[in-house]
């Protein structure tokens, strides 16, 4: 056996056990990196593998849903509806106002200790960390209807832009180069890592209010489990889908104001589902813009938030649109 071959079966030999190494690097050991939203995991995967599902993450979101069909046991009451259409609500505004329109656009400045405070409610929606979100948004206006887009419908599909880009082994890292400005808030960075606790705890509250209120409110006709099924998994699978209705209705369907680069529209029913983000056209014409609708007509919840906010001292800086396109807008000059 010649010197060659030996190099080449000990090489062999190497990257069979580094494959054998990686195969390890499963069970608990993955859960826990998966968990803890650790950067290395995805070292574990080849490059050709990035648009492959990974099932650590995809399995919990289908159970979210599947979890909605437990309705057939606990019944259904109007408590139960109550606070599922209330936690819809405001998780919706928590994802609009500060996910998108705080930690991805910057649109208005608050404190630090708010700024923290507003992440963790933010994290109740089950939509990942702020960090994370905001890095792919970033990504997603700079390459807006490309192939580098992350989730356009026009470049790879209705579902894809809809749920199926964001369960892919490619997108579990925080594009970390795309919010730098956040990283050096270490209480931001040590929540990124654990961003589903808020989200489990809400569901626990829930739960627990649920058998408050069967205990001490009988004639409500509630339960805990009925809380749990009906109030938390009912409202998130509808925040889910409202929000991801953004990237695959809003790139797709609707009229444009503007004539921007990408593919972007203004849609009235999206603009309802998420409290204003279906002006979208708007939204990538003045992407800074902490109001999204433009017109009377155009209903903007978020921005009427925010505006309520600012009055009362929580937030400050709101940045809007120009006043001269505002005015344009007005005299029916901007199509």
């Amino acid at each position: 056996m010649t010197s060659s071959t030996l190099a080449e079966n000990s090489n062999a030999t190497a990257s069979g056990a580094l494959t054998a190494s990686s195969r390890k690097i499963g069970g608990l050991r993955k859960m826990w990196m998966w968990l803890s939203n650790d950067p290395a995991l995805a070292d574990q995967h080849a490059v050709g593998e990035a648009g492959d599902i990974d099932w650590y993450r995809a399995i919990p979101f289908i159970g979210v849903h599947l979890a909605c069909f437990a309705v057939v046991f606990t019944g259904i009451s109007a408590a139960a509806l109550g606070v599922a259409v209330a936690l819809y609500v405001l998780r919706m505004f928590f994802i609009t106002a500060i996910y998108h329109r705080y930690f991805s656009h910057r649109s208005y400045s608050v404190g630090r200790v708010t700024q923290f405070v507003m992440a963790v409610l933010g994290c109740t929606a089950g939509q990942r960390g702020p960090l994370w979100w905001a890095g792919h948004h970033r990504e997603h206006h700079l390459t807006s209807d490309t192939p580098a887009d992350p989730h356009s419908p026009l470049q790879h599909g209705f579902l894809h832009s809809h749920t199926v880009w964001f369960l892919t082994k490619g997108s579990f890292v925080t594009p970390a180069h795309r919010v730098r400005d956040w990283y050096r808030f270490p209480e931001l960075v040590w929540l990124e890592r654990f961003e589903w606790v808020p989200f489990v705890a809400l569901g626990a509250l829930c739960f627990g209010l649920g058998v408050g209120l069967e205990t001490y409110a009988p004639q409500l006709g509630t339960t805990g489990p009925q809380l749990l099924v009906v109030g938390f998994f009912w409202s998130s699978v509808a925040l889910y889908h409202g929000t991801y209705s953004t990237n695959s209705i809003a790139h797709k369907y609707g009229g444009r104001r503007f004539d921007t680069t990408d593919d972007s529209r203004n849609n009235g029913w999206v603009a309802f589902l998420t409290l204003g983000e279906g002006w979208h056209n708007n939204h990538h014409r003045f992407p800074v813009s902490a109001r999204h609708g433009l017109s009377r007509w155009e209903l903007d919840p978020t921005w009427w938030g925010l505006k309520t906010l600012s009055r009362l001292g929580i937030v400050r800086d709101l940045r809007v649109v120009p006043e001269s396109v505002m005015e344009a807008i007005r005299l029916g000059k901007q199509q």
